[in-house]
C-alpha cells in the first residue's frame, strides 16, 4: 500500500502558494517526489504504516526496530520460523535468549505497526518547500528547463552575466547533506534495518 504525501496542495495553499486547477496534478507529483527525498533521507516511511522489516539478529537480548515509534509487533520469525517469549520496549525487542541461536548471525522478520499518527508541522513545512521552490522554477521556464537546479553565484545587469555554481545538484528536490543527517538521527533509519516490505 502507499503511503500519502507528507503533505498536500492545502498544505501550500496554506503557506500561501496560490496553485490554479490546471497545476494541481503537476504539484501533486512535486509533492511525492519531496516525500520520496525526505522519507529517504529519514530512512523510515515517518507516517504510520505497518511493514516487514528483515534484521540482522545477534547474541545480544536487545533488536533495535527502524522507524520509531513501534506502537505493535504482530509477528516475529527468527531464521523463518515463528518465535514467542519476547516483549516490544522503548522501540526494540527484547529477549531472554537473544537473536543468534547458533555461532553466528541470525534473520530476524518483524511484522509491525510504527512511525507517527500526524506529519510534524515541521515535516510538512519541508514539503511545502521544496515542492514550492520546484513549481516556482518550472513556473520561470515553462518549456521544462526551469526544472533543472541551478546555483546561481552571481549575476550582473549591465552586459547581463550570470555565474553558476557547481553545487552538485541536479534537481530542488536533492536535500543537502545536513538536512539528510538531521532526518536521519531524528528518526533513527538506517543502521540496522536491512530492508522494509
Amino acid at each position: 500500500m502507499a503511503l500519502d504525501p507528507l503533505a498536500t496542495v492545502a498544505d501550500l495553499e496554506a503557506r500561501g502558494l496560490a496553485v490554479p486547477a490546471e497545476e494541481v496534478a503537476m504539484v501533486g507529483v512535486f509533492l511525492e517526489e519531496a516525500t520520496a527525498a525526505v522519507r529517504d533521507a529519514a530512512g523510515v516511511p515517518i507516517s504510520q504504516t505497518t511493514s516487514t522489516v528483515v534484521l540482522e539478529g545477534d547474541g545480544g537480548q536487545w533488536l533495535p526496530l527502524p522507524g520509531p515509534p513501534i506502537l505493535v509487533v504482530s509477528a516475529v520469525l527468527l531464521d523463518g520460523q515463528p518465535l514467542t517469549g519476547w516483549r516490544l520496549r522503548s522501540d526494540r525487542l527484547w529477549r531472554a535468549g537473544g537473536w543468534s541461536p547458533g555461532d553466528g548471525p541470525s534473520e530476524v522478520t518483524v511484522t509491525q505497526t510504527h512511525g507517527l499518527p500526524a506529519v510534524p508541522a515541521d515535516l510538512v513545512g519541508l514539503v511545502c518547500r521544496i515542492a514550492a521552490a520546484v513549481l516556482v522554477h518550472h513556473r520561470a521556464q515553462p518549456d521544462g528547463e526551469g526544472l533543472a537546479a541551478k546555483d546561481v553565484r552571481s549575476e550582473r545587469i549591465g552586459d547581463y552575466a550570470v555565474t553558476y555554481g557547481d553545487s552538485g545538484r541536479i534537481t530542488e528536490i536533492e536535500l543537502p547533506d545536513y538536512l539528510r543527517e538531521q532526518l536521519a538521527a531524528r528518526f533513527g533509519g538506517g543502521a540496522t534495518m536491512v530492508r522494509f516490505r
